[in-house]
């Protein structure tokens, strides 16, 4: 049997598959349930601000410090990827600490603007509206390469990244691996 290492704690896992949920609810109601796409755009909001407290005083894996590089950091990464030398990260990798950031940054847009649309200073703004949409769609972009890259990442590495994001666990760090 193969060690493993707690990588991911509760309330990451509750907080990601939350995130998942909320997103998914807001697309789906966006057209016929008001009240129920703002309150899994209020959800997501708060799912988020939750997450940035527990990327500042969370567990090791959890902070941001630990796995927000430097641009440089990032590029020097894609390129191994695209040569496939890229290491393994027992958190985040490089590419997809970025990502973690882009994606809740567009979540907390999608949801300011959400909610400005329903206050009566906004009411009816079609630039606002359109930023929405613009933020939900690049959203919804952002994700399917974050699938992309967690689909990759699981290949290239030998570990099922979606098992471990509702287990907590990922195989302990080998010889090369990033811990």
């Amino acid at each position: 049997m193969t060690a493993t290492v707690r990588i991911w704690d509760p309330l990451i896992r509750v907080f990601h598959w939350a995130l998942v949920a909320s997103f998914a609810i807001a697309w789906i109601s966006a057209e016929d349930w008001d009240t129920v796409h703002e309150w899994a755009g209020y959800t997501a909001a708060g799912l988020v601000l939750v997450r940035v407290v527990w990327g500042l005083a969370g567990p090791r894996y959890a902070r941001f410090g630990q796995f927000l590089r430097a641009p440089r950091v990032v590029a020097v990464y894609l390129r191994e990827m695209l040569h496939h030398r890229e290491p393994r990260y027992l958190g985040h990798n490089p590419a997809g600490g970025l990502m973690v950031v882009g994606l809740m940054m567009a979540m907390l847009g999608l949801s300011l603007t959400g909610w400005l649309y329903t206050t009566s200073a906004f009411w009816g703004s079609e630039w606002l509206e359109e930023a929405h949409e613009l933020l939900a769609n690049t959203l919804l972009v952002m994700v399917v390469i974050h699938l992309v890259g967690v689909v990759l990442a699981s290949l290239r590495h030998g570990e099922n990244l979606v098992r471990s994001m509702f287990s907590g666990e990922k195989r302990a760090a080998a010889s090369g691996d990033i811990a």
